[in-house]
C-alpha cells in the first residue's frame, strides 16, 4: 500500500475549514473512506458540514455522537459516524462499520482514532489540531493512491479558491 506524502493546510476560519471540506465532497467518489481525528473543538464537524456541501447535502449536518452515525442523501451518500463514546475497537466493529464503507457513497468516520483496526487500509486520514481561536492545522495523511489523488485535488481546488 502506497501512503501519499501528507499535506498539511492551516485555516483562520471555519468557512475556511468548510472550504476545504466543500472540495473534499467535490472531489469524492463512491466508496471513499475519510478518517478525522483530534480533539474536542478541533473543527471535524465543521469539515464534515463541508464535505456534505460538496456532496450536494441539503440540510443541517450535525454530529451524530448519540445516534452513532447518520445518512445524508445528496450527489453521494454521505455516511456521518462518530466513534466519540465508543471504548474499544470491538463496539466499532459491532456497528457495522462494513456496511457504511461499502454503502457506495462517502463514509466521514469523526474520532476515528478510537477504532483505527477496524478500518481498511487505504483511507484518507485527516487530522485537525488546534492552533488558536479560529486557527487550524490541517494533516492530510493519504494511505494509497485514490486517496493520495483526492487530498491533492481537494487543496489544489481550495488554493485557488483562497
Amino acid at each position: 500500500m502506497n501512503e501519499g506524502a501528507a499535506l498539511v493546510i492551516t485555516t483562520h476560519s471555519a468557512e475556511e475549514t468548510q472550504a476545504l471540506g466543500e472540495a473534499l465532497g467535490r472531489a469524492a467518489q463512491p466508496g471513499d473512506l475519510i478518517l478525522l481525528s483530534g480533539p474536542l473543538g478541533a473543527g471535524k464537524t465543521c469539515l464534515v458540514q463541508g464535505i456534505a456541501r460538496g456532496l450536494d447535502v441539503h440540510g443541517p449536518v450535525r454530529s451524530p455522537t448519540f445516534v452513532l452515525a447518520t445518512q445524508h442523501p445528496g450527489r453521494l451518500t454521505l455516511f456521518h459516524i462518530d466513534l466519540y463514546r465508543l471504548d474499544s475497537v470491538l463496539e466499532a466493529a459491532d456497528l457495522g462499520l462494513d456496511d457504511y464503507i461499502d454503502g457506495g457513497g462517502v463514509c466521514v468516520v469523526e474520532w476515528a482514532e478510537k477504532a483505527f483496526g477496524a478500518f481498511p487500509q487505504e483511507h484518507l486520514l485527516i487530522e485537525l489540531q488546534h492552533l488558536g481561536p479560529e486557527d487550524r492545522r490541517i494533516t492530510l495523511v493519504p494511505r494509497g493512491d485514490r486517496y493520495a489523488q483526492l487530498a491533492q485535488q481537494a487543496v489544489q481546488q481550495q488554493s485557488t479558491k483562497g
